[in-house]
């Protein structure tokens, strides 16, 4: 008897039409640590081969029926990398070359020593490992891309933004992105891409506020190596083909905007030291947090390079005007953080949901989800306490939670009263009272 391979031993698919040859390389490849799998018939082979099936097929040539190549042009047909080698009595130069030029891993002739087979399948499965890796390594990028992108919440404006990326990743026009910091304006640029034909293509992100204007040139168009220097592509060459995203363009110096305006407008580019042009295909998107249009009455922004621009132009608002999505995103935030940290997700209790109903989130976005990061850690869900001072009590945050539940309720009522009183099923007097406590005006959620 043979001793059984190890559970996590190299995987090897035999087919043989032969019996007893199909036995003795069976015992033969399990004395050498691999664990086989024997078939006599090469249609049942295929059985559960495909792109993660993780083993080698090691397969004689003739065989009626179907033979070794056209079992290999089946496989390959299921999955190109997964390793096929043949196994012949009849030795054949140009069979041999064929058979490699087609994608067969390996032909050897028979006899063929154990030791050279057993090193020639350990060269077959540690390639497919590889590629295996590979694979699992470009679908956890890609996951973590789509999250990276993921356009989060059901409010109507929320809806409607998911449509509007849609389309607007289709055309292929720059865009412009406005809101508030943290408002999200990284993400929506980012699912544009995503979307976009231009997916497989990089997304170049600038700072515009931490560009120097001394190495701007250098930044944005690169260098031409010198010496032994290996060559250092610039922003704008890295973005061919794919998407530049100009992050707070309005920091830039006006006569940066200028320069900025001209390398893209002239839609092609010539780093310093090279020989000749380089065409330039990109996509902009720019964002900002200020007020463009003021920026550039006031002269502060230039503006042939915001109506350059401003083609398609996005407007983001603060979070707390789309207070019915806090949920759906913190807990979109606290199962990513859950997930990188490797722990546990941690149980959304009544002060949390508190906090979430009741807070302003100036900071937006990234607010919300630094908050949901120390809640995955197990840290306090509340505000530090200021020095000297005591965290909030259960009275502090039961108002909290209380003004948060009124402000949703007018929000939905836009501004009405009646209807907000109603939902809350509050009596007039009681509800403007808390109104009064909590310092809430109606007219601040009419519309216009």
């Amino acid at each position: 008897m043979t001793d059984a391979p190890a559970p996590d031993a190299r995987l090897v698919r035999l087919v043989d039409d032969d019996p007893d040859l199909l036995e003795a390389q069976l015992q033969a490849l399990q004395l050498a640590g691999f664990r086989a799998e024997a078939f006599t018939d090469p249609a049942e082979a295929l059985g559960g081969l495909g792109p993660d099936w993780p083993g080698v097929v090691l397969s004689d040539v003739r065989m009626p029926g179907m033979d070794g190549f056209q079992l290999f042009e089946r496989i390959h047909a299921l999955d190109p990398d997964l390793p096929v080698i043949l196994l012949t009595g009849h030795g054949d130069v140009p069979m041999a070359v064929a058979a490699l030029k087609q994608g067969v891993y390996d032909f050897l002739t028979k006899p063929v020593g154990g030791g050279t087979l057993a090193a020639a399948l350990a060269r077959a499965a540690s390639s497919r490992a590889l590629v295996l890796e590979n694979r699992a390594l470009r679908r956890q990028q890609q996951d973590s891309a789509a999250r990276e992108t993921r356009l989060v919440g059901q409010s109507p404006f929320m809806q409607h933004l998911r449509e509007t990326v849609a389309r607007m990743a289709e055309t292929g026009g720059d865009v412009l992105i406005l809101g508030p910091g943290g408002s999200g304006k990284e993400t929506v640029a980012r699912a544009i891409h995503r979307q976009s034909p231009r997916r497989a293509r990089a997304f170049v992100h600038v700072a515009c506020a931490a560009l120097d204007e001394a190495r701007f040139e250098t930044e944005m168009l690169g260098a031409e190596p010198q010496g032994r220097a290996l060559r250092a592509p610039g922003r704008l060459e890295a973005a061919h083909r794919g998407t530049l995203y100009l992050d707070e363009i309005d920091a830039l110096a006006p006569a940066l905007q200028a320069r900025l305006l001209a390398l893209i407008e002239a839609r092609e580019i010539q780093p310093p030291g090279s020989a000749a042009p380089r065409p330039l295909d990109l996509r902009v998107i720019a964002s900002s947090r200020a007020d463009l249009e003021r920026l550039m009455q006031e002269g502060a922004f230039r503006s042939d390079l915001y109506y350059r621009l401003s083609g398609v132009t996005l407007t983001l608002p603060p979070l707390v005007e789309r207070r019915e999505d806090i949920p759906a995103l913190f807990r979109h935030f606290l199962l990513a953080a859950a997930a990188r940290l490797n722990l546990p997700v941690a149980p959304v209790t009544g002060a949390v949901k508190a906090r979430l109903a009741g807070h302003g989130w100036p900071g937006n976005l990234r607010e919300l989800q630094q908050f949901a990061e120390s809640h995955a850690l197990g840290l306090t869900p509340f505000d530090p306490p200021q020095e000297g001072g005591e965290a909030p009590g259960l009275a502090d945050l039961v108002a909290e939670y209380e003004a948060g539940l009124i402000r949703e309720a007018l929000r939905l009522a836009q501004g009405n009263a009646t209807q907000a009183m109603t939902r809350l099923r509050l009596p007039r007097k009681t509800f403007y009272d808390k109104l009064a406590r909590h310092g809430i005006k109606p007219a601040d959620f009419r519309p216009g």
